[in-house]
């Protein structure tokens, strides 16, 4: 394995886990600190070296240093960020890949800039089986420190899956933008799915979104998992018609009323997920949460 560069990276749970494994695998040598011990030693035991403290940043990670964040957004972020300024130098370089919201991004860079320190935020899409197989990347900050870090970013991304969307804020953005589409067009499936399931045809959920994926006009990932949803569970048993979200729905409703531009599919879209902690079951609601659960990994049975 030829080693072409080393990064710091800060956050395994599921998407930063599986990221740091690709790399690790595509000769990058990774020193990984997380809060918690196990996903540690599991990359450790792929390769990665262990960073037991944030002092021995300074000792193991020369300079210009680049950090990767890749931390619940919000405080948990903003507390690692100040534990580690300290032990990074001017010209070093953090990338925050997590869903924070874009202006968290914008006044992060501006705390950095104060010491020296340069900034990008990368919205990351393709959930964890994405950063374990290639990603999508969507990239803010300055040119110049993109153009540093594009081996790095070819190594982590699918093939022609990352761009520089513009500066600071724009990657976090984009990536807002797009889970508020998200919940739309998966809003629009469970819908159409549980139209299918109430027809008078007993038809074959897997079957039918199968033959969607097959060069129709809504041929997608998306319909792709439902498929396989219906696949593993043809009756969505056991499945939760309680939908959990995270913050970048309700971020790109508020960004958008700031922008006057209306959203009315994302924000009802939004506002089913709400409701569905106080309806009882749903069929139309089990199917987002299924789809939730396939691409994301997220927890949705009962």
């Amino acid at each position: 394995m030829i080693v072409t560069m080393r990064i710091g990276y800060f956050g395994l749970g599921k998407m930063g886990k599986n990221m740091v494994l690709r790399l690790l695998e595509q000769g990058v040598e990774v020193v990984a600190w997380n809060r918690s011990k196990d996903p540690v030693d599991e990359v450790c035991a792929a390769g990665a070296i262990r960073l037991n403290t944030f002092e021995e940043i300074t000792q193991i990670l020369t300079t210009p240093r680049i950090i990767w964040l890749m931390l619940p957004q919000g405080e948990v972020t903003q507390t690692i960020l100040d534990q580690i300024i300290p032990f990074l130098e001017p010209g070093d370089l953090v990338i925050d890949g997590a869903n924070s919201f874009y202006k968290d991004a914008i006044r992060r860079s501006e705390q950095l800039a104060t010491y020296g320190i340069n900034f990008m935020d990368i919205g990351v899409s393709g959930g964890p089986s994405g950063a374990r197989t290639g990603a999508c990347l969507m990239v803010g900050g300055r040119k110049d420190d993109y153009d540093t870090i594009t081996p790095l970013l070819l190594k982590i991304a699918a093939e022609n899956a990352f761009a520089h969307v513009g500066p600071v804020g724009s990657g976090h953005f984009v990536k807002m933008v797009h889970n508020g589409i998200e919940y739309g067009m998966m809003q629009a499936i469970a819908e159409g799915a549980a139209v299918l399931k109430e027809a008078p045809f007993n038809l074959d959920l897997k079957q039918v979104f199968n033959l969607y994926n097959q060069r129709s006009v809504i041929e997608s990932r998306l319909v792709g998992w439902a498929e396989q949803a219906f696949k593993d569970d043809p009756k969505l048993a056991h499945i939760s018609s309680q939908i959990s979200h995270t913050g970048e729905g309700l971020w790109t409703i508020e960004t958008a009323n700031e922008l006057g531009v209306e959203v009315p599919i994302i924000e009802k879209s939004f506002d089913v997920r709400i409701k569905s902690h106080t309806q009882e079951e749903l069929f139309r609601n089990k199917v987002v949460s299924a789809l939730r659960g396939q691409f994301g990994g997220h927890s949705v049975e009962k």
